[in-house]
């Protein structure tokens, strides 16, 4: 699996590359849906938001004034980084389980699909990916200053980039080559406890 970031200023088509991803059947995690969250009412990073910026920012019903807030934090780039400081690392564990969930996802698709194992659906992912294909640093970068048929056309370049197979370089650097590495050791001390 990759993970692709996409990013972007205001305004800059964010969503729109987003929704052409979803129409191509690529998974996609949302931070700012994240972010949402991580400030509902009684959620860990709600209690650090009004501690550090005091009632004044909720609504009657409880909930955050992300209006409010905003105005707050945008006038101030020291408020700014206390609230970034504040939610990223609510933001950053939301964001890990929401790939999580997805590479779970797909490897039970995969074991459903073919009737394996877990293992055997991991050998088998791991098995797809080709060896010969070896990239140490790429950047992709959409611009979004065309038309809606440009973006369309660089958003397809994107998907066929994205949805190759991750070589084993890729694949060791990725977070499911780290959970792999993670088991296989896990595994292998419960082998050898059981067998000394």
């Amino acid at each position: 699996m990759r993970i692709v970031g996409l990013t972007g200023g205001i305004s800059s088509g964010k969503s729109t590359v987003s929704n052409l991803f979803k129409a191509n059947d690529v998974p996609v995690v949302d931070a700012d849906i994240i972010a949402r969250d991580v400030l509902k009412k009684g959620t860990g990073g709600w209690k650090k938001v009004v501690a550090a910026f005091g009632e004044d920012i909720l609504l009657p019903n409880g909930e955050v004034d992300r209006s409010k807030l905003g105005q707050i934090v945008f006038s101030d780039s020291s408020k700014r980084q206390l609230l970034n400081g504040l939610l990223a690392p609510y933001i950053s564990s939301g964001i890990f389980m929401e790939v999580l969930k997805l590479w779970i996802k797909g490897c039970k698709r995969l074991m459903a699909r073919d009737r394996t194992s877990e293992e055997d659906a991991r050998n088998r992912i791991n098995a797809q990916m080709p060896l010969d294909i070896k990239r140490n640093n790429a950047d992709i970068v959409i611009n979004n200053t065309g038309t809606l048929d440009d973006l369309n056309e660089q958003v397809r370049k994107v998907l066929f980039e994205i949805k190759r197979p991750l070589n084993w370089t890729e694949f060791w650097l990725s977070r499911q080559g780290a959970l792999s590495a993670l088991v296989s050791v896990v595994v292998g001390v419960l082998i050898f406890r059981n067998v000394s």
